[in-house]
């Protein structure tokens, strides 16, 4: 997250933009003390002429970051972003940069300086000079990716690969400028100083993050509460600071009448559960719980039948629960949910099985086969490093998993027999990768969806996936679908599975029965 003030932001804009409005002084009246450095554009110019490879890289990055291009690439980011209901980002990106653009005609046409003389006379551009727009606006959508990287991405490796990628973009297009005579050096210096000037400037007043969820929200009823105690859940290994962290939700928890926060951390020995025992015993009237699909697991299941509604705080990698319960990926809307959102009644579902530990349950999905393999051959150095993508790789190398014999049962009924490369029993609709995988499924009507996939070559997978996303409904030896309250898978053979996306060893059996309304869980109103 991005800690800043509106004073700060519109101190730094100012001295940006005051240099800017100097030099834009310096280049049309009395550039004599600015003579020297530009006409290094001039031996650039020629060192470049001598490269033929090197001006045909430049001419094809002036294409590619020309106006028409820039603008397509705003539209994409900007519609991406309303597409995953950040307004107020997508917004920022489309402001930021129209403005930028906007500013760079005004300043070419009011100074009219002309291009350098040492341009390539057969390609000679005839616009203006000052300040380059390539420049300016390239600036601009670098700065807006890395603040909105620096909002929305939790992982710092991320942010910071954002961070080199757009700066090497606004080098590469700086130097291109230059180096085809195309601008002075003072030209890119002035897009440079105008475009994160804007970034800056636009950021004081359009913040990109989301508002506050109970803004236009109409006041939830009174309940009787002990003192409106919130208990915190936290695996610190998910969050960076975690002072950083704590001090964010006792800031919003008391703005929102929440007395103080009591504090768990999860352990290498107790991934939620204690900590979720000890916050009932204590009489907390909500329970945030943030860390992976593991850790709320394991705190969603020793709330259930307590009556103690859960706040989830996504920070894992999957965060499947999150998803599927439209509860905000950003962590301050997260927090912001937990704490002014609704309750909302869902199913919870225990698990039985070979090698499996009495008393386990499930909130999302049960897999045997296939997507087990890929959980359990995620590099955990390289999914800290790249997140989801660690998923990717894995999934090549387990995507022809041997098909097995399995036997399913559905609500006590005859086992029938099926080969299957993977079987899923899911209590939710989208599952890893956001794939409706069970479209049919709700998270709280008591019942399991089961999918049965065989796919027997290796090319098989693609009409697969193409069926899964246009949700189908057709049914076949490829692809099998069952629904019922209870649901027993035994294996022939011993199989890798998996719980909520954590892998639970190779067994034969899983036994599962729906628990209806079981958890209480807050929602976005």
């Amino acid at each position: 997250m991005i800690e800043r003030s509106r004073p700060r932001l519109l101190a730094w804009s100012g001295a940006l933009l005051g240099l800017f409005a100097v030099l834009a002084l310096l280049v049309t009246r009395d550039r004599s003390p600015l003579d020297g450095f530009d006409q290094l554009g001039r031996q650039a110019e020629n060192w470049a002429d001598d490269h033929d490879w090197i001006i045909t890289v430049l001419r094809w990055t002036e294409v590619l970051t020309a106006t028409v291009a820039m603008t397509v690439a705003t539209i994409l980011v900007a519609g991406v972003l309303l597409l995953r209901r950040q307004v107020r980002a997508g917004l920022y990106a489309g402001v930021v940069m129209g403005l930028t653009a906007a500013v760079t005609t005004a300043v070419k046409l009011g100074l009219s300086r002309d291009r350098p003389e040492w341009q390539n006379a057969l390609e000679a551009l005839t616009t203006k000079s000052f300040p380059s727009g390539h420049t300016s606006s390239v600036t601009a959508f670098a700065g807006v990716l890395v603040v909105l990287a620096w909002i929305f991405v939790r992982r710092a490796s991320m942010r910071r690969a954002v961070l080199v990628s757009m700066t090497a973009l606004w080098l590469v297009v700086a130097l291109d400028r230059v180096l085809l005579g195309r601008h002075f050096p003072t030209d890119v210096v002035g897009g440079t100083l105008l475009g994160v000037g804007t970034v800056l400037l636009v950021l004081a007043f359009l913040p990109p993050e989301p508002p506050g969820h109970a803004v236009k929200a109409d006041p939830l009823p009174d309940v009787i509460t002990t003192g409106r105690r919130v208990a915190v859940i936290l695996n610190p290994s998910k969050v960076e600071d975690v002072g950083q962290f704590r001090a964010l939700v006792s800031g919003m928890a008391a703005e929102s009448g929440w007395s103080p926060p009591t504090w768990h951390f999860t352990t290498v020995e107790d991934s939620g559960t204690g900590m979720a025992e000890a916050a009932a015993i204590s009489g907390a009237d909500l329970v945030l719980v943030c860390g992976g699909d593991g850790t709320v697991r394991e705190v969603c299941a020793e709330l259930a039948g307590t009556g103690i509604p859960v706040g989830v705080v996504p920070a894992g990698t999957g965060n499947l629960l999150a998803r599927n319960l439209d509860i905000p990926l950003y962590l301050r809307s997260a927090v912001d949910v937990a704490l002014n959102g609704q309750d909302r009644a869902i199913d919870l579902v225990r698990v039985e099985g070979d090698g499996i530990e009495a008393g386990t349950h499930f909130m999302v999905m049960a897999g045997m086969g296939f997507d087990a393999a890929i959980m359990e051959g995620v590099n955990e150095d390289i999914k800290k490093k790249v997140g989801w993508i660690a998923y990717v790789f894995s999934a090549l190398k387990a995507l022809m998993f041997p098909a097995v014999r399995v036997d399913v049962s559905v609500d006590g009924g005859e086992f029938t027999r099926h080969r299957a490369r993977t079987v899923v029993v899911g209590n939710v609709g989208f599952l890893q990768a956001g794939m409706p995988l069970l479209p049919d499924a709700a998270i709280d009507d008591g019942l399991l969806d089961v999918v049965i996939l065989h796919p027997k070559r290796f090319l098989s997978w693609v009409p697969l996936a193409f069926r899964v996303l246009a949700k189908r409904s057709r049914t076949d030896e490829t692809i099998n679908r069952m629904t019922g309250r209870t649901v027993e898978i035994r294996a022939h053979s011993d199989t890798p599975r998996q719980l909520d996306g954590d892998a639970v060893g190779p067994g034969r059996t899983l036994r599962m029965e729906c628990l209806h309304g079981r958890l209480l869980v807050r929602v976005p109103r």
